[in-house]
């Protein structure tokens, strides 16, 4: 690996969040009754106003947060935070409060609510901008953390840095769980993929030439990789590589792990995925490179995930924009956390959830 460069100086865009209102056509009937005077009618058709989902702005200041996700029973975002190292609960309409707050976490990154289990797994890393960094060997940290989903104590948090014993930079960019509660967590900066139990014990899962990083970010970061992972149906996780590959890995057998034959590439860099509920995905590409709004684009499988066909489906305005969610009503939102003013060492009084076109 190249070496890390430690200056950062990334440009940020301004946060657009728009609310659009639409039409939709309510149908509605009435049948024949014993008690009816003028027998059956015909359909009537009204034409009536619907709002669309609206975007929520949420009132955070210094969160930051680079993802996300959504508890549905308790109407719940679960957010990360880089600068102060806890988790955030966010409500639909924008009111923040702190969930998790352990001293273990310096930057919160990943985000995973584990509602079968009643806990939220937490990924642990350090770009060294943090309050709780330690500012001269940034990237020093990497774990995961258990926590419970109603209380935010911790079960458990693990250093996984101590499993790799490499002696390189790490990034815990990523974690998704498996059905029977067992943890995937990926490295961003090492072609290193953890496998963690429920009780916090972990090895290593899998390492990959597959998976060794090639994406360099000027003036940040040289040879990124893994930036986010799901696990899919087939026992397979799916994990996506910042330059806008996707790489297949079954669980039984990880070193069969090859590359998802694409119809197209993601865009790049890929920042972060959210499963769908016919076993697609819906991606985000940040552009953090190019400046353009970022794009969200629909993968669908073929073949058991040996291939998949990407199209677009949307565009956030930020640049930035770094993770997407479930949310209310069915409707999927895309996290702008203002990671580019953090970088850049600027404030921020709070972040953006964008609902986005997911198919």
């Amino acid at each position: 690996m190249k070496k890390t460069k430690l200056k950062i100086a990334i440009a940020g865009a301004a946060i657009v969040a728009m609310a659009a209102t639409g039409t939709a056509l309510a149908v509605s009937s009435s049948s024949d009754g014993a008690n009816s005077v003028t027998g059956s009618e015909q359909p009537r058709i009204e034409q009536i106003e619907q709002k669309a989902p609206s975007a929520i702005k949420a009132d955070g200041p210094q969160v930051f947060p680079h993802s996300l996700d959504y508890d549905a029973q308790s109407q719940t975002f679960f957010a990360g935070s880089l600068k102060q190292g806890k988790v955030y609960a966010v409500s639909p309409d924008g009111k923040v409060r702190t969930h998790i707050d352990d001293p273990e976490l310096v930057s919160a990154q990943a985000v995973n609510v584990d509602r079968a289990r009643d806990r939220i797994l937490v990924s642990n890393v350090d770009y060294g901008t943090a309050d709780r960094s330690d500012k001269e060997s940034p990237f020093g940290i990497a774990g995961v953390g258990s926590y419970d989903l109603k209380t935010g104590e911790q079960d458990w948090c693990v250093d996984l840095t101590a499993i790799a014993l490499d002696g390189k930079k790490h990034l815990i960019s990523d974690v998704t769980v498996a059905p029977d509660g067992t943890a995937y967590a990926v490295d961003e900066l090492t072609p290193t993929v953890f496998r963690i139990d429920t009780e916090g014990r972990a090895s290593v899962f899998l390492r990959s030439d597959l998976l060794q990083g090639t994406l360099d970010i000027p003036n940040f970061l040289d040879d990124v990789g893994m930036a986010a992972v799901e696990w899919v149906e087939g026992n397979q996780l799916i994990i996506a590589m910042a330059d806008g590959s996707l790489v297949r890995v079954p669980v039984e057998h990880p070193e069969e792990a090859a590359k998802v034959q694409l119809s197209a590439p993601l865009a790049s860099p890929t920042a972060g995925m959210q499963l769908l509920e016919d076993g697609s995905l819906t991606a985000v590409s940040s552009g953090l490179l190019s400046g353009e709004p970022a794009q969200i684009q629909h993968v669908k499988p073929r073949n058991g995930w040996k291939e998949a066909a990407v199209t677009v489906t949307d565009t956030v305005e930020d640049p930035v924009t770094s993770d997407v969610t479930a949310g209310p009503s069915a409707t999927t939102y895309a996290l702008s956390g203002g990671l580019a003013d953090l970088l850049a060492g600027k404030p921020n009084d709070g972040f953006t959830l964008t609902p986005v076109k997911t198919s």
